[in-house]
């Protein structure tokens, strides 16, 4: 990419005409950046026509209207009734009918009405509506001009998805003036052939002419798919080959002590043969002189801590450390709560290193990590600040991976000399997700449930019987039960009719005094509490009402219901997620969908799915083909990969081409190093 080029793709949005530093900072929230280059990767996702016509009358109401119409009055509105109406402008069309235009912004008033001035035709474009009378109407048109000037309205209209503050007029002014300056200034004619077709594909897509355009097996998204895929795989391929180079290798650790017997021996329960599986594949890869970089997915239930855990103990009888990072307070604490006394059996020194620790407690725990005592560390993203040092540190486990950085994973491998890094994650991926997503990661599938667990049942209810279901709540928590009572919201809004955490709470209260409440709003250490006691056998505690903070992380194992209020607001994976909290024990395990009176045809599907099935890589394959990939990883997660062009669904053939090519590559082009600029693909989603 020439220098010129590459300079203006770096260009900050306000310097563009008539953008500016207020405009730009809007361009930044729709965006989530605010170069030239983030404005030519938002694509428009729909087409609006515009085409003139003269009778309003062959227009369908609640359509856009491009309509000559003939200024016949104006009519300032006045306040009537404490309330101002609106100002109005009467047109008629060449068809005879009568059309007002309507005003409610009495600041441009002035000029609005000098741009309708009476007797002179005009040519307007906006949404028709009629009123309940039969007038027609357009509020607010988008487009006055001229009949000269009609030309200026457009006949195909772009149309982006906006914020606030930014009109499609906006983004059609500052998209014409990047290709202009494209073609003028840059001067794209001196590219070469593929930077040429590159930028070629992407006009096309700022310009289309029909909503097939758009489509994502339309010519051009195809060619943009591909390239967006070409430069995540080619960085995925670089990474893999760089993984492997002779810097980045380390000594052979050699086998000290002998514990993995003495930890087959201590397990309560017999493993599973994926379990096992999983382990063998973790311990051959630590016996290879190239850093391991493994995912291992796991159903919710399925076993991965104590993979994690055989992991840890095979890196102790090389004499290395490990460190087991959490995204929660909760989850480390449970961790810790499990595994440590399988330490001290084995004779392991384990810790917990959190946000917690102060003073004393802490520096004697940090004394512990750097003389390597500590051979298992269990904490959340405190285990790699500044002030934490490791004797050996050997091996890095992430749990939910998911929910951490690439930063921070760097941060955490930093700490050791090429350390084994080993991710878990409870969210089942589709396999074709899986190599987009984790490519530059070897995966294990943990896809078998530990023996004796029954499947939970899954029914589905409307909120009109929730007296009902009060009542069989109570004849579960009679016979010993704890339950799990989840909502979508903290508390009611006026703009939605949810049940909300603190309502419901107050309402159970009245038939269980002592069950408690959780939620995002409330203090850290609070909700910590309420958690810890909930899960304690030894706790008074039937029912915990809580929000989706309670999705990953809390064991409980006598907790045997959940009811799910308002499900059909929650996607696939979500649901599946909070189903995981029970289930956990030898008991049966129930879920309960309680749902509204509108589920909608998806909603209804969404719920059907949940009762079928309790297998998480199936619900991930029909989220993915049901929403896309929306439900399925939520927006902008960290370690994510966000695509522009890319459609899981559609563009399945599109990955194993630009895999193949990627791997087939003995370096990367010049072209391929910019497209990876060009999509922001860092050398690592997990490097």
């Amino acid at each position: 990419m020439k220098q010129e080029l590459f300079d203006f793709l770096k260009t900050d949005l306000q310097f563009v005409k008539g953008v500016g530093p207020v405009v730009a900072a809007r361009f930044e929230d729709v965006l989530g950046g605010r170069r030239v280059l983030d404005f030519l990767l938002h694509r428009p996702s729909g087409v609006r026509r515009r085409d003139i016509t003269d009778n309003v009358a062959d227009v369908t109401p609640g359509d856009i209207v491009t309509v000559r119409l003939n200024v016949q009055s104006h009519k300032v509105g006045g306040k009537f009734r404490g309330r101002r109406a609106p100002s109005q402008v009467v047109c008629t069309d060449m068809g005879g009918n009568r059309v007002v235009i309507q005003f409610f912004n009495v600041n441009f008033l002035d000029y609005w009405l000098k741009k309708l001035p009476i007797g002179e035709y005009r040519v307007v474009s906006g949404k028709l509506e009629r009123s309940p009378r039969g007038n027609w109407i357009i509020n607010h048109p988008e487009f006055i001009e001229t009949v000269d000037g009609a030309d200026k309205i457009p006949a195909v209209q772009a149309i982006y998805p906006a914020g606030e503050g930014l009109t499609q007029k906006t983004f059609a002014a500052v998209r014409d003036q990047v290709f202009r300056a494209l073609d003028e200034r840059v001067g794209l004619n001196d590219a070469d052939d593929q930077t040429r077709e590159f930028f070629d594909a992407l006009r096309h897509v700022h310009f289309p002419t029909d909503p097939a355009d758009l489509a994502p097996h339309a010519q051009y998204m195809v060619k943009l798919a591909y390239y967006e895929l070409l430069a995540h795989q080619s960085a995925i391929a670089i990474t893999r080959r760089e993984r492997r180079d002779a810097r980045h290798r380390r000594p052979h650790r050699a086998h000290k002590y002998d514990l993995m017997d003495r930890f087959y021996q201590i397990l309560p329960f017999e493993l599973t043969g994926a379990q096992q599986r999983t382990i063998d594949d973790i311990r051959a890869d630590m016996a290879r002189d190239v850093p391991m970089m493994r995912l291992v997915q796991g159903d919710v239930g399925s076993g991965k801590t104590m993979v994690a855990m055989a992991a840890a103990v095979a890196m102790a009888e090389t004499g290395a450390q490990t460190v087991l990072m959490a995204p929660t307070d909760t989850l480390a604490q449970q961790h810790y709560a499990k595994l440590a006394p399988m330490c001290a059996q084995m004779g392991l020194v384990c810790d917990i290193l959190t946000g917690r620790d102060k003073g004393g407690a802490r520096r004697e725990k940090l004394v512990s990590l750097r003389s390597g005592r500590t051979r298992l560390a269990i904490g959340t993203h405190a285990l790699f600040s500044d002030d934490v040092a490791y004797k050996d540190l050997g091996l890095v486990i992430v749990d939910e991976q998911h929910r951490f950085g690439v930063s921070q994973r760097e941060a955490m491998r930093a700490k050791g000399t090429n350390p084994d890094l080993l991710a878990l994650s409870a969210t089942p991926i589709p396999r074709t997700l899986s190599m987009t997503i984790y490519g530059d990661m070897d995966v294990s599938v943990i896809n078998e449930k530990p023996a004796g667990r029954l499947p939970i049942k899954t029914t589905k209810l409307p909120l009109s019987r929730i007296d009902a279901l009060v009542g069989r709540v109570a004849a579960q928590i009679d016979a010993g039960a704890k339950v799990f009572w989840v909502t979508p919201l903290v508390a009611e809004t006026a703009e939605s009719d949810m049940t909300a955490a603190q309502a419901r709470f107050d309402d159970l209260k009245k038939f269980w005094p002592n069950i408690g409440l959780v939620h995002g709003q409330m203090d850290k250490k609070q909700r910590d509490a309420v958690m810890a006691e909930f899960a304690d056998d030894n706790s008074d505690m039937p029912l915990l009402v809580a929000t989706t903070v309670i999705e990953v992380g809390i064991d409980v194992p006598r907790a045997t219901i959940i009811v799910i209020e308002n499900a059909e607001r929650f996607g696939l994976a979500a649901l599946h997620q909070l189903r995981g909290r029970v289930g956990r024990g030898a008991l049966q395990s129930y879920c309960v969908l309680l749902h509204g009176n509108y589920l909608g045809e998806d909603g209804m599907r969404r719920l059907d799915v949940l009762c079928e099935t309790d297998d998480g890589f199936v619900i991930a394959e029909q989220d993915l083909m049901m929403r896309g990939t929306g439900e399925l990883l939520g927006t902008r997660q960290s370690g994510w990969v966000q695509y522009h062009f890319v459609d899981y669904r559609e563009h399945r053939d599109l990955f194993k081409l630009a895999s193949r090519a990627a791997m087939e590559m003995n370096g990367p082009t010049q072209f391929i190093l910019d497209l990876m600029f060009i999509f922001d693909r860092r050398l690592a989603v997990g490097a």
